[in-house]
């Protein structure tokens, strides 16, 4: 018994986790050692966002950090590049044909009908590079995509979570 409950369990984990509207992903040096940072400074120079946008993801990226145990400072083992961008998606969906109406039974004639509608959106990205100060190399990068850029609503719920998500993989697990 109990091992089907540990079993309903991961299931239902897996579908909690597989719930996400984003699309995350994130890519490591194998060589670099993530104990050995310690201090960050924010880059932004890269991060074409307004005002508003640009508070949310540094907040959130802020805090994630420091919940890694990083602290900011002004001679940093580690620069943290973010970067931004949005692209127009063009939804395209197509109803199946369904019959109007038919004569001749298997082998006669009918009429049917297909629906085509299109969308369209703008797409969010989130980029967060990280560079040891040191040799000036890139060492861990995390990417979120499919954030609502059209909505203020959407995007004040969705770029905090987005930054969680890409955080969530800093630091890597080596093997994974």
């Amino acid at each position: 018994m109990k091992k089907y409950l540990f079993i309903l369990g991961l299931a239902v984990a897996g579908l909690v986790t597989s719930c996400s509207p984003f699309q995350v992903r994130s890519d490591y040096s194998a060589t670099a050692n993530f104990t050995d940072y310690k201090t960050y400074l924010f880059r932004t120079d890269d991060l074409k966002l307004n005002d508003l946008d640009k508070d949310r993801v540094l907040n959130e990226l802020a805090k994630q950090v420091q919940s890694k145990g990083l602290t900011s400072s002004q001679t940093p083992d580690i620069i943290i590049n973010v970067k931004a961008s949005h692209k127009k998606v063009q939804d395209v969906q197509s109803s199946s044909p369904y019959g109007m109406y038919g004569y001749g039974g298997p082998w006669g004639f009918g009429v049917g009908m297909n629906r085509t509608w299109t969308s369209n959106y703008n797409s969010g990205t989130i980029v967060v590079d990280m560079v040891d100060a040191k040799t000036n190399k890139l060492v861990w990068q995390g990417i979120g995509s499919g954030i609502s850029v059209d909505s203020p609503k959407s995007k004040q719920k969705q770029i905090p979570e987005v930054v969680a998500e890409i955080m969530a993989n800093y630091p890597p697990q080596k093997g994974k």
